[in-house]
């Protein structure tokens, strides 16, 4: 992302992770430091940033990827700070409430739309963007290109205090 910065280059980033596994072990490694440290990075730099959600995006590693200035999603896409296994594990200490938790969590991507936390949906071919990846990776470009044009010739500064307002303002709306 520095580098992209450097060279004036606009960042895109693919969104589909299940989340790292939260032991010991990859705090020890430094897991929350290195989320950290990629939102820090999401928040400084003054190029354009879009990020796609186009799978499951169940982490905090997908909330980082996701400090942009605009998030497009697949329709049938997931997104969330935990997994609705690990939710329920937390919540009811059993994974077994995964369903209640996931629709606690409002992950779908319509839910991401009403909350503003996606600016579009992409429209997946009928039965999933997997029975046609051409059709399905021909909508998510359409949508990033909007996105970046919609941000040609934004000075820097401008780019990245939005960009900070827009994460900060997450969870602000649409909960009532």
């Amino acid at each position: 992302m520095e580098l992209a910065a450097r060279f004036g280059l606009p960042v895109i980033t693919f969104i589909d992770t299940p989340g790292a596994y939260p032991g010991i072990g990859a705090e020890e490694r430094g897991q929350a430091e290195a989320i950290a440290r990629c939102i820090e990075t999401c928040l400084s730099i003054q190029v354009p940033i879009v990020s796609a959600i186009i799978g499951e995006g169940g982490s905090g590693g997908a909330i980082a990827l996701a400090a942009a200035d605009a998030v497009v999603m697949l329709e049938h896409a997931v997104y969330s700070v935990i997994s609705p296994e690990g939710c329920a594990s937390i919540l009811w200490r059993s994974a077994q409430h995964a369903e209640l938790a996931a629709e606690a969590l409002k992950l779908t991507a319509d839910d991401m739309k009403n909350l503003s936390i996606v600016d579009e949906l992409v429209r997946e071919p009928v039965g999933g963007a997997h029975r046609d990846p051409a059709r399905a990776i021909a909508a998510v470009g359409d949508a990033i290109e909007l996105a970046l044009n919609a941000r040609r010739g934004v000075d820097g500064a401008v780019l990245r205090a939005r960009r900070r307002e827009r994460f900060l303002a997450v969870g602000n709306t649409g909960l009532a």
